[in-house]
């Protein structure tokens, strides 16, 4: 058998093989983009821990009496909402953990730590 032979014969099962797994087109049906629900996630409830160790909840001066109540009832009215305590860097860590470790109390993991 010659080298054209043997060509011939590669070329002529290389074809068969092309046609034999010609690839047929699938029918797929993309979702819409209105579709899709789209869930927006409220803004969080920022609970700010200034230098000198006091307790802003949104900008305004509160005890950790009033701390609890407002989380619970931000927590209960948005499933997807998160409470940031946002830490001045100065403050001595063991303030920062206390104060997280109660508020991780009241919303489990939906509490984030942002440090200022």
């Amino acid at each position: 058998m010659t080298k054209h032979q043997m060509i011939i014969i590669l070329a002529f099962f290389v074809m068969l093989m092309m046609s034999l797994t010609a690839q047929q087109p699938v029918d797929i049906n993309f979702p819409s983009a209105e579709s899709v629900p789209q869930t927006v996630a409220p803004d969080p409830l920022v609970v700010k821990l200034t230098q000198q160790g006091q307790i802003l909840l949104n900008d305004q001066p509160a005890n950790r009496s009033q701390l609890v109540p407002q989380m619970q009832q931000y927590l209960g009215s948005n499933r997807e909402g998160l409470v940031v305590l946002a830490a001045d860097r100065q403050i001595p860590y063991e303030q920062v953990v206390q104060l997280l470790d109660e508020m991780r109390e009241v919303g489990g993991d939906r509490i984030a730590l942002a440090l200022y």
